[in-house]
């Protein structure tokens, strides 16, 4: 059964026989949108940055003599740290011992000291900074390296506070605490819309409990590139069709992180090499890991319901799409409502 249909050049589509499963597998790794497509290509890459790291704002309650309180604060060298204060600093007296080197000369300017690291630290590395306030306090921070899990959300933004008890950061706290309770909903609501039997066979493809699925393979294909090489497989069953993308990154230092996956139709025979605009079709994901380190492999796991090929035209195609965090397409399946067939 032919499953992988390379178009010749010049042709719109192409004719498959009717008991031909209909499947068109394409690596895009460092495929540009055309030139028509600029604009998008811009917002494709400023929605990766907005969405593949949320600015981490937080705050830090120093009680007690302000001279006695250390914060930790954990950096990386593709983010900068902001520490603002209630009060002016004094650019003077604010000082990082044994910088050089390491990070940018400490900016210092009104209530806010900017740390801007030049070279990845670990999480070993500490480095004490001291900031002196308007009024003579000084408050010393040790700057740390960042672990592999704090890295996913390192310090960004940190509002300082000396004074306990103040209303501003009685206001803060009750921010805080409310920024956390829609947190914890936004979990529970999610949790619930993905407890579905979907979700459930998509958690049990990535695990690679195959057997234990309606599912059998159909097509195994393996993508090589620079920094990663991406296996992909092609899974049938009855009214229900699935695909697993196991990544393997090959980059010595960074790990490779999901940003989304995309479920659109298209037209039959459409080029989904450009940014395609369909109608979004439901699908259940599950990952088995939230990042993949750097050398090792990690699966995501996308099940695909047929009532998801049915649109107003009837039958369709549909496209499936997964991007990388740096909003690069990473690899694309065309999938036919054959799929979810006995």
């Amino acid at each position: 059964m032919k499953l992988f249909h390379k178009r010749q050049p010049g042709s719109r589509g192409c004719s498959l026989p009717q008991r031909t499963l209909f499947v068109r597998l394409v690596r895009d790794m460092r495929n540009f949108l055309p030139l028509r497509s600029t604009l998008l290509l811009t917002l494709l890459a400023s929605m990766a940055v907005a969405r593949g790291r949320d600015v981490n704002v937080r705050s830090a309650y120093i009680s007690g003599r302000p001279n006695e309180g250390v914060d930790r604060l954990y950096v990386t060298p593709d983010v900068e740290t902001l520490l603002l204060f209630q009060q002016p600093c004094d650019a003077a007296g604010t000082k990082m011992l044994g910088w050089e080197g390491r990070f940018e000369p400490v900016g210092c300017t009104g209530k806010s000291v900017v740390i801007v690291p030049r070279v990845r630290l670990e999480p070993e590395d500490q480095f004490l900074l001291v900031v002196r306030l308007a009024d003579g306090t000084e408050v010393p921070f040790t700057i740390s390296g960042a672990t592999r899990e704090e890295a996913k959300s390192p310090d960004q933004q940190v509002n300082v506070f000396l004074e306990p008890d103040t209303r501003e950061e009685l206001q803060d706290q009750l921010k805080n605490a409310w920024v956390r309770e829609e947190g914890l909903l936004d979990d529970v609501r999610r949790f619930s819309r993905e407890d579905t039997p979907d979700h459930a066979l998509a958690k049990l493809v990535a695990s690679g409990a195959i057997k234990q699925t309606p599912f059998r393979l159909l097509k195994k294909r393996v993508i090589k590139s620079e920094g990663e090489e991406t296996t992909v497989r092609i899974y049938k069953g009855k009214a229900k069709a699935a695909v697993l993308f196991t990544v393997k990154n090959h980059d010595s230092s960074k790990p490779w992180n999901l940003l989304e996956a995309r479920l659109v139709t298209i037209r039959p025979g459409q080029d989904p090499e450009p940014y395609v605009f369909g109608d979004k079709k439901p699908f259940a994901l599950r990952a088995d890991r939230d990042e993949i380190a750097p050398g090792e492999s990690g699966n995501v796991a996308i099940v695909v319901d047929r009532s998801a090929f049915t649109s107003a035209n009837g039958s369709t195609e549909l496209l499936l799409e997964i991007y990388r965090k740096d909003g690069w397409r990473q690899a694309y399946v065309v999938l036919d409502e054959r799929l979810t067939r006995e």
